[in-house]
């Protein structure tokens, strides 16, 4: 489950400001620095996802508690935006990377099994005696080779 709540921009500003211990005029800020950026209606008016409160919860922690300031909290948020992107872009790769190793395993073993048949499958005219891989779209597709 997604931990920041629903992206579904609801909340007119007065109801968010409430909902998350501001003023309407600090999701003002917010908003024009990037920190908070919500929805907008087709009269641009602003509509804050339950995603949108919990991070105006987080941002007004950070700068009372933890004493950091706004600029500071922009550069955190864009650094856990960053880090969401490139765990996201690992996951992706590792799953490629398995699917290669796999492919990869497989092509052995059949390399190996046409190795074996042309050691003791006869004269090196026989055919599928001279077979070689080709990669076509993740697949290893066995052509015989010609000797024109």
């Amino acid at each position: 489950m997604d931990p920041f709540g629903d992206d579904t921009p609801v909340y007119v500003i007065s109801v968010a400001a409430q909902l998350s211990g501001l003023h309407p005029q600090t999701l003002r800020t917010y908003d024009r620095m990037g920190l908070v950026s919500p929805g907008r209606t087709a009269g641009r008016g602003r509509r804050y996802s339950m995603r949108d409160i919990v991070m105006l919860r987080e941002i007004q922690r950070l700068s009372q508690e933890e004493g950091i300031n706004l600029s500071g909290i922009k550069h955190i948020l864009e650094l856990q935006r960053d880090n969401v992107r490139l765990r996201e872009e690992l996951a992706k790769a590792h799953a490629a990377l398995e699917e290669l190793a796999n492919e990869l395993e497989s092509t052995r073993a059949v390399a190996a099994r046409l190795a074996q048949q042309r050691r003791h499958g006869g004269p090196a005219g026989a055919p599928g005696a001279d077979l070689v891989p080709i990669r076509r779209t993740g697949v290893v597709v066995w052509h015989e080779r010609r000797s024109d």
